[in-house]
């Protein structure tokens, strides 16, 4: 979304499905939806053992407990204002960890660990260091590693930040959604400005300099001027990287999100409206556009990404991470290898009594075929770049330049023939990757009709 310039119109927009389509975010390929249960834990136990010596694999933590439950999160977590279900989880955690251990290649490095939920920061200290020395006895971190966690500006303090910082932690992610005190009432997720400024300067006080931070547009009672004073809010506190994400209201799959009266969400053309509010005021403060909804600094790690064509997509989203393989710990985490997706019993109990066994909670996931490889990447070109080059998929993938031509003449047909299509490749023009999301559904050989995904803006 480079031009400021819009040559397609709104009407043209709505003609090609930007405002009444439920489309996937398209951070794996398949969606999960389409998981199934005969990856059992013996492929994950096979696809670890295949990890190359001396490689480099990221870690993902997944604890699954909120301190109370925001109503317009769709995120697999419980509430709890206890510390005995953490304190039992943690060791459940332990011995995950352990099994993980046991089968893990020798050499092996992390170039990226991630705590996340959930609420990983309702920890106790003493709880964040026990689970930071399990993971190190694991394995060491990469010379250029990053550790993140998510940090809830609700749920932390400066012993726990001391914690953090001890164990390594080099980036925090802050959840801001908006600041307007109705919009916060509204969606049950009260933080103010005040505690959360109070939270990033804890963070950057102990040496931890690059933080994410997510905002979210569509949210219910939200306008161009409530987003635009919450925008500039988080600029003030000057984060290295943002994330714009569309409010994804689907209570058919999120009980708690009956709460949101749907009366008082914008219409699809407003969310649109929000969306470029927020997204100039970032490039107007110096923030460079990464992907469809990140914004990011010139230092940090997406932008070189990007500018060197090795930006990728994952689960969390767009990462610089170099690793291949992401194994997930912790209920309802997913991994990623090269052979397919693994995914954990969602629910606690069931990942509990797993683990208690002595297995692993595999309950669903995805062995790739040749062609699931090469359709994800070129979904993944297209979220990231926008593009799709040819002659990299022509070298890399079982593929002759005409099938690959006709795919992009089918997908150009489908948006009244706007798309730049050439043997060198295809584009998406700076006035249409609001419809990325859309076009990438082209080149997907799925069933989107069997989950209810987001809105397509």
């Amino acid at each position: 979304m480079n031009n400021p310039t819009r040559m397609v119109s709104k009407t043209q927009l709505n003609e090609m499905g930007l405002f009444d389509a439920k489309v996937p975010r398209y951070t794996s390929y398949p969606t999960a939806p389409h998981f199934n249960p005969a990856i059992s834990e013996g492929n994950f136990r096979n696809w670890i053992k295949a990890v190359p010596e001396n490689g480099q694999i990221s870690l993902y933590i997944h604890v699954p407990f909120c301190r109370r439950l925001c109503w317009f999160c769709a995120c697999r977590t419980q509430g709890t204002t206890k510390d005995a279900p953490v304190r039992a989880y943690l060791q459940v955690l332990k011995a995950e960890l352990a099994m993980l251990k046991d089968i893990l290649p020798t050499g092996v490095t992390f170039s990226r660990l991630h705590w996340g939920g959930g609420t990983p920061t309702l920890m106790a200290p003493d709880l964040m260091t026990e689970l930071a020395e399990v993971i190190a006895d694991i394995a060491p971190f990469a010379p250029d590693y990053e550790f993140s966690v998510e940090i809830d500006p609700n749920e932390i303090d400066e012993a726990r930040l001391d914690a953090l910082a001890a164990a390594g932690m080099n980036r925090a992610s802050i959840g801001v959604q908006d600041f307007d005190d109705q919009i916060q009432q509204t969606i049950g997720r009260i933080q103010s400005y005040e505690i959360t400024r109070d939270a990033i300067t804890m963070i950057r006080e102990r040496g931890v300099n690059s933080l994410n931070a997510d905002i979210l547009f569509g949210l219910p009672h939200q306008t161009n001027a409530r987003i635009t004073e919450s925008v500039q809010k988080l600029l003030a506190l000057a984060p290295d990287r943002v994330a714009l994400y569309g409010y994804a209201h689907v209570p058919w799959m999120a009980k708690r999100q009956q709460m949101i009266p749907s009366d008082v969400l914008p219409t699809p053309q407003e969310r649109l409206a929000l969306f470029e509010t927020a997204r100039k005021l970032f490039t107007w403060d110096g923030y460079e556009e990464i992907g469809i909804d990140h914004f990011a600094t010139k230092e940090d790690g997406l932008t070189k990404a990007l500018k060197a064509g090795k930006l990728r997509r994952n689960f969390q989203g767009y990462t610089d991470d170099p690793s291949n393989v992401l194994i997930g710990m912790g209920a309802s985490s997913i991994s990623r290898f090269p052979q397919g997706y693994a995914q954990n019993a969602p629910a606690t109990s069931a990942h509990t009594k797993a683990i208690g066994e002595g297995r692993f909670s595999t309950a669903k996931g995805h062995a790739f075929s040749s062609e699931d490889k090469l359709r994800s990447r070129l979904i993944e070109m297209l979220m990231c770049d926008f593009a799709i080059d040819a002659d990299e998929i022509l070298a890399n993938f079982a593929i002759t330049p005409e099938t690959l031509q006709e795919m992009f003449a089918a997908a150009n047909r489908d948006f009244q023939g706007l798309l730049k299509v050439s043997e060198t490749g295809l584009r998406v023009p700076a006035d249409m990757q609001q419809l990325t999301r859309l076009i990438a559904r082209n080149f997907d050989a799925y069933d989107l009709s069997k989950a209810g995904h987001s809105s397509a803006i």
